[in-house]
């Protein structure tokens, strides 16, 4: 016997007066709430009602139980209404990760608002530009830059991560701008130390262009060499050679000239970036509403980023 479902006829059936209008009331025959009714009286060993063929009377010990009965299913009822409350509303925490530099320019900038949705998620951000593996390393979410690496994971393209080939304004006086891809070698150029778990790890030193004719590939070396963008950033303003960085890093440099774009007419070519999650996971409302935030503000299509007031 479904015991709880049995106590909600037994209620029906002291509330309602009768077992016809408790059979209304719980979608039941008459017959199947009279065998719930007699189950229940059956366990106890005892009347819960007196039934006559005109009328009904709850026994003395039918009234506590119905009194109990209330309380449990009330309960019961509460504590569902908390549970769905619960899994519909986004909180709790969540572990993320993504690139260094959209960490720090995009993602970090962003977060206020991200908050002002969500206030109860805890965000656990792992900054890095290593390929992190989201079920060994207990992630929910990952944006990358490039390929994508876990063939299990769903795939949300977001704007084209752009770079940009620049060096500061004394640099240029003192060495001159290179006219063509091919000048690079008589510049000093400052150059990216790829993580092991990247892309570009393996990948022979050079920077690939696409000019006018079609990608030109140039093998450029130089007297620094770091695994940090922020650093090649503030090195490049210190006039020591020509970088190849992310334009959201260099937007404002670039806008207030402390940094000048060079060889403008070749320009590197845009990597995909794309926030990934395992197809499992989406059903948890703090990762909807991450991914649902992500892709408004940084997705793929221009028109989305307007209208949410994101510069591209």
């Amino acid at each position: 016997m479904d015991l709880l479902k049995a106590m909600t006829v037994f209620a029906r059936v002291v509330e309602t007066g009768s077992l016809t209008g408790a059979a209304e009331a719980c979608d039941l025959s008459p017959t199947m709430v009279g065998n719930y009714l007699q189950a229940l009286e059956n366990r106890f060993g005892t009347q819960l009602i007196h039934r006559t063929t005109r009328r009904q009377k709850i026994s003395a010990f039918g009234q506590v139980y119905y009194e109990r009965c209330i309380e449990i299913l009330d309960l019961i009822d509460d504590t569902e209404r908390l549970a769905l409350d619960h899994l519909a509303k986004p909180r709790g925490r969540l572990r993320v990760t993504a690139p260094v530099v959209f960490t720090n320019e995009c993602l970090i900038p962003a977060l206020a608002d991200y908050y002002e949705r969500y206030p109860e998620i805890k965000l656990d951000i792992v900054a890095t530009d290593a390929l992190a593996d989201l079920f060994d390393e207990g992630f929910e979410a990952a944006i990358r830059i490039g390929a994508l690496a876990n063939p299990d994971a769903v795939a949300r393209p977001l704007a084209p991560y752009r770079l940009v080939l620049c060096a500061s304004p004394g640099y240029v006086e003192v060495n001159g701008a290179p006219t063509a891809p091919q000048a690079l070698a008589d510049h000093q150029c400052l150059t990216y130390a790829y993580p092991p778990r990247s892309e570009w790890h393996a990948a022979r030193p050079g920077w690939t262009l696409q000019g006018p004719d079609g990608p030109v590939s140039v093998p450029v070396d130089g007297r620094l060499k770091i695994d940090n963008a922020e650093a090649l950033r503030r090195a490049a303003l210190r006039g020591l050679g020509i970088a190849l960085l992310p334009s959201m890093l260099i937007r404002e440099d670039i806008c207030d000239k402390r940094l000048i774009e060079i060889l403008p007419d070749f320009a590197a070519p845009e990597r995909s970036m794309s926030l990934l999650y395992l197809q499992e996971r989406q059903r948890s409302p703090k990762l909807r509403g991450f991914i649902e935030f992500v892709v408004e503000r940084f997705g793929a299509d221009p028109a989305v980023r307007r209208n949410s007031g994101i510069r591209a």
